[in-house]
């Protein structure tokens, strides 16, 4: 038997969830463009860039897909109306964390805004969940 939420998300919800969705979808897009080397990531950065990317360990890899990854399945998860959403947006947030801080820590980071907005969106997209949980959209 499914459980599934009494009350009834807001339009906004929905339209939350379908960014999140999308914003981490990009993410995938950017991790495989990256795993795989394809001409569309090299045309997207400087020979430096591309260096420090070729260069970085690959648990750094590793927590880069892991965090769009988790982000794509809690997006997935809000949009279904379940709080294990809640469970993939912290794995997520974790996973940029780390990632970024490794950025930052060893001075790799060559778009800050950039690096601020994914920070400041996997906060924004678990703080959503955990209020989705709380009022009831998501169960």
């Amino acid at each position: 038997m499914t459980e599934t939420s009494t009350n009834k998300p807001p339009i906004w919800f929905w339209i939350v969830s379908v960014i999140a969705l999308v914003w981490n979808g990009l993410g995938v897009d950017g991790y495989l463009g990256q795993a795989y080397n394809t001409e569309r990531y090299r045309s997207a950065f400087s020979a430096e860039e591309l260096e420090m990317a070729a260069n970085m360990p690959s648990w750094i890899t590793a927590t880069f897909a892991i965090a769009v990854f988790a982000g794509v399945t809690g997006a997935i998860g809000l949009l279904l109306r379940k709080k294990w959403a809640t469970i993939f947006w912290v794995i997520s947030l974790i996973a940029v964390i780390i990632q970024m801080g490794y950025g930052f820590i060893n001075e790799q980071i060559t778009h800050l805004w950039m690096t601020v907005m994914i920070i400041v969106f996997a906060f924004i997209f678990l703080w959503f969940s955990r209020k989705s949980q709380a009022k009831g959209w998501i169960s």
